[in-house]
Formats: structure tokens, C-alpha cells, sequence
């Protein structure tokens, strides 16, 4: 078989769907199948908009916490922890027995913290100056 190595900036979705689907089917096959659903929680002003959020996702028993923002207005005001909680409840209701979380923002790394995450990794100068850090959480029904 010849193949070619492309490097892109600007990938197909096709290219991006075929790649998720063929490392999907490898994983089944190899542990079983993950049942990754999505997951969200929002917090909306009286207009509707969108003021804090949370979006990830449950897989193989863990909720990954991929994006949580707060509106600068509403920081300070514990909205981070009520959506954690939140989505904490809603991925023990699917089953899992874990969460998961990253940041490279110290004050959010405290915040994860008071709500029980401890640190499991550090990725330094991730961006220079600031270390990435992974957090996680056992999550009891």
C-alpha cells in the first residue's frame, strides 16, 4: 500500500468525521463502547441569553467537563459550583463514578478544588508562563 502524510490547517469534516468514526470503532472493540452523550448546563438572564455554561460530555463512566465560563457580572457569586453540581448529579443519574476537568487558570483551579477536584496532572508552561492542570473527582450517588 503507498500512502502520502498530509498536514493541514483547515482539515475536511468528512476527513475529521471519518477519523472519529474509524478511532470510535477501535475503541469498542477494544473496551467497549464508550456511550459518550453529550452534557450541558446553562444559566440564562431573564432575556434568555446566556450568562454561564458548562459543556462536555459522560463517556465510559466519567463526566469530562470540557468548557465552564461565567459572565464577568456573575463571577464571585458561586454560579461555577451550582453548575458543577448540577452536572455532577446529571452524569451520576447516567452512571458515572468520576468527573474530570482542566485549566490553566489558578482561580479556577481553586474553584474546582472547593468543590472536591484534586489535581492528577500538570502540563508546565501550558501556555508559557501558566501550568495546565487536570483535576478530578469521585462522584458517590
Amino acid at each position: 500500500m503507498k500512502t502520502s502524510l498530509e498536514v493541514t490547517a483547515e482539515p475536511l469534516p468528512q476527513d475529521l468525521a471519518f477519523l472519529s468514526g474509524s478511532l470510535t470503532a477501535f475503541n469498542d472493540a477494544d473496551v467497549g463502547a464508550s456511550g459518550r452523550t453529550p452534557l450541558a448546563v446553562f444559566v440564562r438572564d431573564e432575556t434568555g441569553v446566556i450568562v454561564a455554561g458548562i459543556s462536555g460530555y459522560t463517556a465510559w463512566g466519567w463526566l469530562y467537563v470540557q468548557w465552564l465560563w461565567v459572565d464577568e457580572r456573575l463571577r464571585g457569586r458561586r454560579m461555577a459550583a451550582g453548575m458543577l453540581d448540577a452536572a455532577e448529579r446529571a452524569a451520576i443519574a447516567r452512571g458515572c463514578h468520576g468527573a474530570w476537568i482542566d485549566t490553566f487558570n489558578p482561580t479556577a483551579e481553586k474553584v474546582y478544588q472547593r468543590q472536591g477536584y484534586q489535581p492528577f496532572g500538570t502540563l508546565p508552561d501550558f501556555p508559557i508562563g501558566r501550568s495546565r492542570i487536570f483535576l478530578q473527582k469521585k462522584l458517590l450517588p
